[in-house]
């Protein structure tokens, strides 16, 4: 089986909890995770210009993602930053070429799941997630969250991403708050979660 987490990352917040969730889905036996970057669509000097230019260096590592190779996949598992309450650009841009896997139904009953990250404790985390979904149910994917079996998104002791629609991160005002333990905890919960569903649906007899 295999599990595509799918990922858009412009400082490394998004990447972290990319990188969690990959290691959550992991841990289901017979499970095959994928990494995979979307394409970037900003120039170079925009990049530098923006301060983003070294880490995205730093990922040249991870391939992109193709839009042809999601349909070999289980389940999508996929990261973007909030963009004023959605996902960001690229992440849209990618998503508008599936319309040949659309039109096919190649993506129909695989299971489909959001993780994200915001500046700031409201930053749209949540509208980001819930209009991200709609895309997959346009697809036809089975909608999996972060449910409040993980534990971690109902303390009231720190300020923490997470919420029943998905694993978030807060990133703060200037982007120096790295993922905290709790939120990386629910990434590697969701990717687990996620995982498990997927194996049970394609566990034909």
């Amino acid at each position: 089986m295999i599990v595509k987490v799918v990922f858009y990352s412009m400082y490394g917040h998004v990447q972290a909890m990319a990188r969690a969730v990959a290691e959550g889905a992991a841990r289901v036996n017979g499970t095959r995770v994928d990494l995979r970057r979307v394409p970037e669509t900003l120039q170079h000097d925009v990049l530098e210009k923006m301060g983003a230019l070294k880490f995205q260096e730093s990922i040249q590592d991870i391939p992109v993602c193709t839009v042809d190779e999601l349909q070999e996949a289980s389940a999508l598992i996929f990261g973007t930053p909030t963009r004023f309450g959605n996902m960001c650009g690229q992440m849209r841009q990618f998503l508008d070429g599936t319309g040949g896997l659309w039109a096919s139904g190649a993506l129909v009953g695989k299971v489909g799941s959001v993780f994200t990250s915001s500046a700031t404790q409201h930053g749209g985390q949540e509208s980001t997630l819930l209009s991200f979904h709609i895309t997959l149910l346009h697809h036809g994917m089975i909608i999996a969250g972060l449910p409040y079996t993980f534990k971690g998104q109902m303390g009231t002791d720190e300020v923490t991403g997470g919420s029943p629609y998905g694993a978030s991160t807060i990133a703060g005002g200037d982007g120096a708050r790295m993922p905290s333990r709790n939120e990386l905890d629910g990434a590697r919960f969701q990717g687990d979660y996620v995982a498990r569903i997927a194996a049970r649906l394609t566990d034909k007899p």
